[in-house]
């Protein structure tokens, strides 16, 4: 759900005999949702960790989400979770991140942190962050088992406008490849490593932000 722009659109596009529900698990996030889009009489707001929220069972036609369901904790339990949801002529479809290795936006400001600090160990598959579902294998393999059909994967290719380099290096301090070892840091090889990321940054800033590559998968699957 996050600031609701995605569930609005969907209000909007099914009409009155339609129902959205916007869930996240970020009650402050909500918060802006449900100050932009209060007054759409056929959209709600629910404070909800996917993975074990009671949602009403096969009561949904459409299942989404933008760039939410990689950080689940347990994956194979939050789409069996996911799934029951849904109507038995539902579906699901979502956007999620490829490699880091294909999404330079990310992948590149790390890269010049560990020209200063050491990178760390690449995590397992799986592992619940930005590209935890990039592997479309693995990927297919845990919405099977939660008894998705028919999973299709659609690569986007897309320039990103991530904003202006100081509230983006922030953002990188928090998530991402880099963040932990900033975290761990001396002061003196943190301001490095940011000088560094800066750097790269500036490489690919315009008068409207940061624009950089990135690549992402398009998810589509019906649920019976």
């Amino acid at each position: 759900c996050g600031g609701g722009i995605t569930s609005a659109a969907l209000a909007a596009a099914v009409g009155p005999r339609g129902e959205v529900l916007g869930a996240d698990i970020s009650e402050t996030i909500l918060k802006v949702a449900r100050s932009r889009y209060e007054n759409i009489a056929n959209l709600k707001f629910t404070t909800a960790d996917a993975e074990v929220f009671s949602f009403v069972p096969q009561n949904y036609d459409l299942i989404t989400s933008r760039f939410g369901v990689m950080f689940f904790a347990s994956p194979n339990a939050a789409f069996r979770n996911i799934h029951q949801t849904a109507k038995p002529s539902g579906r699901m479809v979502y956007i999620c991140w490829r490699t880091l290795v294909e999404n330079p936006w990310m992948g590149a400001p790390a890269a010049a942190a560990f020209t200063v600090l050491p990178p760390p160990e690449k995590p397992e598959p799986g592992t619940p962050g930005p590209f935890s579902l990039a592997d479309p294998k693995l990927t297919t393999k845990i919405m099977a088992d939660a008894g998705f059909r028919d999973i299709k994967f659609t690569p986007v290719d897309e320039p990103v406008n991530l904003g202006e380099i100081e509230p983006v290096l922030h953002f990188m301090t928090t998530m991402g490849p880099a963040a932990e070892p900033l975290k761990s840091a001396t002061d003196a090889d943190r301001e490095a490593a940011l000088a560094a990321m800066r750097v790269t940054l500036e490489q690919h800033n315009t008068k409207d932000g940061v624009i950089m590559p990135s690549a992402i998968w398009v998810v589509e699957a019906k649920t019976h």
